[in-house]
């Protein structure tokens, strides 16, 4: 007679995990914009990534894999996508409000699972995408319209958001969780030196350790963390599905933690384009792999 709830809880568990993960990743990302007017989004990709890689790496040991030539330079460039995605999203949240940011962002792994796919219906996710895009950016010059330069930082850490699957599917296949520790360590050297550049010696305010200590734990080692568990309890499709909410969770977390208020143009481009994420989730190949959040 247990059996129903047990099944039942073992089924809620991973959802409830995936959730709170993306919630975290989001809520990391209002905080790291809290630390923008001191270093700016170059410093604090810097310090993101550099106090993650250290919970990384002592997390996971990725010193304990053994690497061959060719599966370090996947690895590397996995690294890059990883530092590029991270860089370019926060750069886009100087100028753009966090649930578009997340939602332009969205584009790279809506086309790597529609590429995945490739049946006729992905026309239908193709264009919903589109009419998102073009909700969210309107040509014209009313208040609502949003900043074309954070919009293509935005985009363009969606094409590293794709670089990072398809890499680090690859590397991960290769070589194990260490794989992410030493790709957190890898981003991190890619982005220091324009964080250093930038902020310089502001990089080093006493005030910030604990912020960005914070933003590395919400926007990283935790979601990772639960990401992981969720993976291994639930169908790479449910995951891909379920990970399609996030931009709505990022415009909710904008709107809570930084009173960014949406038009509802901007708020159906955003369902736009969860509906097509879930739609080209739900029809791409059975062997395809989930798309992991990493922004």
């Amino acid at each position: 007679m247990n059996d129903q709830p047990r099944s039942l809880a073992s089924t809620l568990f991973p959802v409830g995990l995936l959730l709170i993960a993306m919630a975290s990743i989001q809520s990391g990302a209002s905080l790291a914009k809290s630390m923008f007017p001191i270093v700016g989004a170059q410093g604090t990709t810097t310090l993101r990534l550099i106090f993650a890689s250290i919970i990384m790496l002592l997390l996971l040991r990725p010193w304990r894999a053994k690497f061959t030539a060719k599966t370090l330079r996947t690895v590397v460039v996995y690294g890059m996508a990883l530092g590029g995605m991270n860089f370019l999203f926060y750069m886009s949240l100087r100028s753009v409000p966090l649930g578009i940011a997340v939602a332009l962002e969205f584009t790279g792994p809506l086309a790597v699972a529609i590429y995945a796919s490739r049946k006729a219906i992905d026309f239908l996710w193709i264009a919903l995408a589109i009419i998102g895009l073009l909700l969210l950016i309107p040509t014209g010059t009313s208040a609502t319209a949003i900043d074309l330069v954070g919009a293509g930082y935005a985009l363009g850490a969606g094409v590293c958001w794709a670089l990072y699957i398809l890499f680090g599917q690859k590397a991960g296949a290769e070589n194990g969780i260490q794989t992410a520790a030493l790709g957190v360590m890898i981003a991190a050297l890619f982005v220091a030196p324009i964080g250093i550049v930038h902020a310089g010696a502001a990089l080093l305010t006493p005030s910030l350790i604990p912020i960005a200590l914070g933003v590395a734990v919400l926007s990283t080692a935790l979601p990772y963390s639960l990401e992981m568990v969720a993976l291994t309890r639930m169908p790479a499709r449910t995951f891909g599905t379920l990970m399609s909410v996030e931009p709505a969770i990022g415009a909710l977390s904008g709107l809570l933690f930084l009173h960014e208020y949406l038009s509802l143009a901007q708020w159906m481009a955003i369902a736009c384009i969860i509906l097509a994420s879930v739609g080209a989730t739900m029809t791409m190949r059975r062997e395809s792999k989930p798309i992991v959040a990493a922004d």
